[in-house]
């Protein structure tokens, strides 16, 4: 067995080698990560992702381009309202930390903000490392980390994480940020926006506590982060206590059932690519070779989820038709499959999915004569 410094050397040169050659590798963000976990099944997004393959220019060469992300001026509106937020010194953010987190601390009336400027990822997470043990070294005193950087061990594949804002506490306790663009409208937010940044602050919590554990003494990492929004619709900060316990929960699970990217990457063709400059059917060849997990879900998470509900579609797999559909069918695959099972053509009676879809298809006939009558 080769040493793990000569597997890791070869599994990159694998994944380079997925990318194509000379293409850059797109970072894994925690958007990315929190859909990943969503769908830990998919063994195409695993690889794609741990490859750093652009799956946006990979869409729009398989002929299906993705609308999913956010607008240039949605990301501009969005960085404008972070900077006001994080003016002075992030005095305003400090005192919305303070008042929604920790209001039996001192009130923030300075704070350290230290520089993480450093050369590469590697170099910016271990300067925010060496920052969070300093700070944890000294308590009694505000800290507020400016876009740190974190490493998360993602499948055997390390993944590089930028949260809007680390807050140190004078006990030393460590509070992740979120700051969003989208509004809170008489104290609340739509919860499905809510939600999708909890998921991302979980990544961010899980990459704080595999650091935490590195740090000593070790402080405490809490599950209730700030999500500032503009309050109303104005540009004023508001803020919200969040607790992401379910969502740190669940991401961690999730996460750990992620096949390894070597055990995918040893599964693939040699010669398998994905740069999009490959001709049509050697692309489509290549994806394919992956199996996905298709959901609609996926349609708001996955740049793919175009070409991939087209696949499904295509062989008539259950899962176009929802997580919670293909769970109830058990071992019926794909929608010929149940109308079979439904017309009493195939099947098990005994299975309880295959009875359950006689006695809708009996109490459909049922209904469809009485209305005729």
């Amino acid at each position: 067995m080769p040493p793990p410094r000569t597997r890791g050397t070869a599994l990159r040169h694998r994944l380079a080698e997925l990318r194509g050659p000379d293409v850059p590798a797109k970072a894994l963000d925690a958007r990315a990560l929190a859909a990943l976990a969503a769908n830990p099944g998919c063994a195409r997004r695993a690889i794609l992702d741990g490859a750093g393959v652009n799956k946006a220019a990979l869409a729009s060469a398989l002929g299906s381009p993705s609308a999913f992300g956010q607008s240039q001026f949605a990301l501009t509106r969005g960085n404008a309202f972070e900077a006001k937020v994080k003016a002075d010194g992030g005095a305003e953010l400090l005192r919305l930390v303070h008042e929604k987190l920790d209001r039996t601390a001192e009130p923030p009336a300075e704070a350290r903000v230290p520089d993480l400027t450093a050369t590469g990822p590697q170099g910016r997470t271990a300067r925010t490392a060496l920052e969070l043990r300093e700070a944890a070294a000294h308590p009694g005193a505000w800290t507020l980390l400016d876009h740190p950087m974190l490493a998360l061990d993602v499948a055997g594949s390390p993944a590089f994480l930028e949260p809007d804002a680390v807050v140190v506490h004078p006990d030393g306790s460590w509070t992740v940020v979120e700051i969003k663009s989208f509004p809170l409208l008489d104290g609340s937010a739509d919860p499905a926006k809510v939600g999708a940044a909890a998921r991302q602050a979980a990544v961010y919590v899980l990459a704080l506590e595999e650091l935490a554990a590195r740090v000593d003494p070790s402080p405490r990492v809490r599950h209730r982060i700030l999500l500032v929004c503009p309050r109303d619709f104005s540009n004023l900060p508001a803020a919200s206590a969040v607790d992401i316990r379910k969502q740190r929960a669940v991401t961690a699970r999730q996460l750990t059932r992620l096949t390894r990217i070597e055990d995918i990457a040893e599964t693939l063709p040699e010669g398998t690519c994905f740069s999009p400059e490959l001709p049509a059917d050697e692309l489509t060849a290549a994806v394919e070779s992956v199996p996905a997990t298709y959901a609609p879900e996926c349609l708001s998470a996955c740049e793919l989820a175009f070409h991939c509900r087209g696949r499904s579609r295509e062989t008539g797999a259950v899962t176009s038709l929802g997580r919670p559909v293909r769970a109830e069918l058990g071992g019926l695959t794909t929608v010929e499959d149940v109308l079979a099972a439904a017309r009493g053509e195939a099947g098990d009676p005994g299975d309880p999915a295959v009875a359950a879809l006689r006695r809708a298809a009996a109490l459909r006939a049922e209904a469809l004569e009485a209305a005729c009558r």
